[in-house]
């Protein structure tokens, strides 16, 4: 039962990004009110962290002073969270094609650096979700399990929801965190299906899948820094992909789980009907001989899912007193696990919107219009980035080149969301220069035009024609060749190195002119008038801070070093 019928923020839709955005709204002192259709804990997908994703959860944790966000950002939270979750030490890609073992040289390892905050988490995403729903409630949030949202109807003075079982109660603004479901993109017809991206899936929880090295050549066959099984491994072939993402891959681990699913694109593999999907794909990856062996005797534990194309958007994702979150707004693909990132910024965006607009007393759409510019960029650089992608598995050699497309897309972002956090004062300025990213390249203009250059080539090529494909990847080459601010890693996968390093630190990278900060535009963009010595300082500073060590230490204190960054 309610214990007030007026609130200030309800929201639809309990997971990841609707607790996380209750959580901190609550602890601004709002009231705040969340309908859940379901009840925790769930099962959920969507499990593989990222670099920006964690940086972006640690800047929220940072400037709405609520430090449990950022426990999912690295391993070395895992006295915090529990050990049921996976560690992702790498993105690994190994190239297949039908009727052939696949071939080391066909492989890439994209390491993702221990330093300075540790690895990345597969999480395991009922335990993740209920956790932080719990969060939520702890800050204030008042939270409705098993409560389906019958209706919303706006105007002018507020909003009014009512529920499945004729409860009805007003806010001042609602937030749709209901994903592809969304009452709202529903009610208003906001979906907008016209993407590049074309995909469907069939995944389950497993148990009993062994590491790729225990059937396939070894780790140092593959002359790869990482077993595979230490992070998330992709399968790729014309037209799709495979993952393979472990909870038990660290010793600490307590979870004998796996996520597997397989992603088709359904213009080239249409849905058997006449099997189950558990029939289907192993009669597809049959005919990869090495993707079977990995997968035959692993034993689902969950029934399997079959979807028919995931990819969607909205043609806006604000209105007045309304905003879609997240994948209520849009979902493109699991590759490159971009969704989590984008649901985390969009949650930090909105917060700080709501906060103003709170203030203010004005729940206009146009206060709100930020949130739909980063929302709809992000959607629509993964579809680009997804499809052309998906299109560049058709031949390994395309995919070789445009795979560098991808990891300094990711590389520049993290730079700067780092960068950010650590030159803003206050959230008004973190999201201030936050506004203007696009999910890959750190809003760095050269990156974006290269990237887009790039893309058109892909676009236009005929897979199936080898000799255009030798001359679109002879022509990707000379555009990175014209520009001189590619970091030396990336440079060194483009001459065949199947790996980034493990080793971040090197000497090296204290060069005044090619070292980490490079030099012109592409200095002045990421790093402004900062120093070498300024950023190693900042280096052992967050080093220290997120080290294993410094969080049990501020935690015992409790003082977690965070302000309320306003």
């Amino acid at each position: 039962m309610p214990t007030q019928s007026h609130y200030d923020i309800a929201v639809i839709g309990s997971g990841i990004t609707g607790s996380t955005l209750a959580a901190i709204l609550a602890r601004q002192g709002l009231r705040v009110i969340v309908f859940e259709a379901g009840q925790h804990p769930k099962f959920a997908i969507g499990e593989s962290m990222i670099l920006e994703t964690s940086e972006t959860m640690r800047a929220v944790a940072h400037f709405f002073d609520i430090p449990e966000l950022a426990f999912y950002s690295s391993e070395n939270y895992f006295d915090f969270i529990g050990t049921s979750h996976g560690v992702k030490r790498h993105f690994s890609y190994l190239h297949h094609t039908p009727g052939e073992e696949q071939r080391i040289e066909h492989s890439l390892q994209a390491v993702i650096p221990k330093e300075p905050h540790g690895h990345e988490l597969h999480l395991f995403r009922q335990d993740c979700d209920a956790y932080l729903n719990s969060m939520a409630i702890h800050y204030g949030a008042e939270v409705w399990q098993n409560t389906r949202v019958q209706d919303v109807q706006i105007d002018a003075e507020r909003v009014t929801v009512t529920t499945h079982d004729g409860k009805t109660i007003t806010a001042d603004f609602i937030v749709d965190a209901g994903g592809f479901r969304s009452p709202l993109a529903d009610k208003f017809g906001l979906r907008d299906f016209d993407l590049q991206a074309h995909s469907r899936t069939i995944f389950t929880h497993m148990i009993d899948v062994p590491c790729f090295h225990e059937v396939g050549a070894s780790q140092k066959d593959y002359h790869l820094p990482f077993r595979v099984s230490e992070g998330t491994l992709h399968h790729v072939f014309k037209g799709g992909w495979l993952w393979i993402i472990p909870f038990n891959n660290h010793k600490r681990s307590t979870n004998p789980l796996c996520s597997v699913g397989l992603q088709l694109d359904p213009r080239l593999y249409p849905v058997r009907e006449d099997l189950t999907p558990e029939q289907e794909f192993y009669n597809f990856i049959a005919q990869f001989p090495s993707m079977l062996a990995q997968l035959k005797d692993a034993k689902a534990v969950r029934n399997w899912t079959r979807t028919g194309r995931i990819q969607y958007s909205s043609t806006r994702a604000v209105g007045d007193r309304f905003a879609l979150l997240g994948h209520a707004a849009g979902f493109i693909d699991p590759l490159y696990s971009k969704g989590l990132y984008t649901s985390f910024m969009s949650v930090g965006l909105l917060a700080h919107l709501l906060l103003d607009a709170h203030a203010a007393q004005d729940y206009s759409a146009v206060r709100f219009e930020p949130l739909e510019k980063l929302t709809l960029s992000y959607v629509h650089t993964a579809d680009r980035l997804t499809a052309n992608s998906y299109k560049s598995w058709g031949n390994y050699k395309l995919w070789s080149v445009y795979s560098v497309v991808w990891m300094l897309g990711a590389y520049l972002e993290l730079v700067k969301l780092m960068s950010l956090r650590n030159e803003s004062v206050d959230r008004r300025a973190y999201f201030e220069g936050a506004s203007h990213l696009k999910l890959a390249g750190g809003g760095f203009s050269e990156f974006e035009e290269l990237s887009d250059r790039i893309d058109r080539i892909v676009e236009e090529v005929n897979i199936d024609d080898d000799t255009a494909v030798d001359a679109a990847v002879t022509r990707i080459r000379a555009l990175y060749d014209t520009v001189d601010w590619i970091p030396d890693a990336f440079v060194q996968v483009l001459k065949g190195k199947n790996h980034l390093p493990a080793n971040k630190f090197r000497v090296s990278l204290f060069d005044r002119e090619d070292g980490f900060l490079g030099h012109g535009a592409f200095r002045q963009h990421f790093f402004g008038d900062h120093s070498m010595t300024k950023v190693a300082k900042q280096f052992v500073v967050e080093k220290v801070k997120y080290s294993t060590l410094g969080l049990k230490t501020a935690r015992k204190l409790g003082d977690w070093g965070l302000g309320t960054g306003d």
